[in-house]
C-alpha cells in the first residue's frame, strides 16, 4: 500500500492539533515550529484541547529546551486557556 500523499497546510499563527493522531503531532509541531519561525512568527499557538490532559503535556514537553521555543505558557481564556499553549519563537 502507498503513503498517502503529505497534507499542506497554510502556515498561520495557530495550529489546531485535533485533527492530528497522536503519533503524528511531534513531527507536525515540530515542522510548524520550523515554518512558523522561517516565515518570522514572534509568537504562536498550539491548540491540543483540554481533556484530561495528555496532549498538553506532550506538546509542552517537546517545547522545553527546544532551540526554536524562548518561552511557552498557557493561552489567555480568551486565547483558548489551558486548551491551548503560547509558544514564543527565537527570531
Amino acid at each position: 500500500m502507498d503513503d498517502p500523499e503529505p497534507v499542506h497546510l497554510p502556515i498561520e499563527d495557530a495550529l489546531d492539533l485535533h485533527a492530528f493522531a497522536p503519533k503524528d503531532v511531534r513531527p507536525v509541531v515540530e515542522e510548524y515550529l520550523k515554518e512558523a519561525a522561517a516565515r518570522g512568527f514572534r509568537e504562536v499557538r498550539l491548540i491540543h484541547g483540554r481533556g484530561i490532559g495528555v496532549q498538553r503535556a506532550s506538546v509542552q514537553a517537546l517545547l522545553v529546551g527546544h532551540p526554536l521555543v524562548l518561552r511557552f505558557f498557557d493561552a489567555p481564556p480568551e486565547r483558548g486557556g489551558w486548551g491551548a499553549t503560547v509558544v514564543v519563537l527565537r527570531v
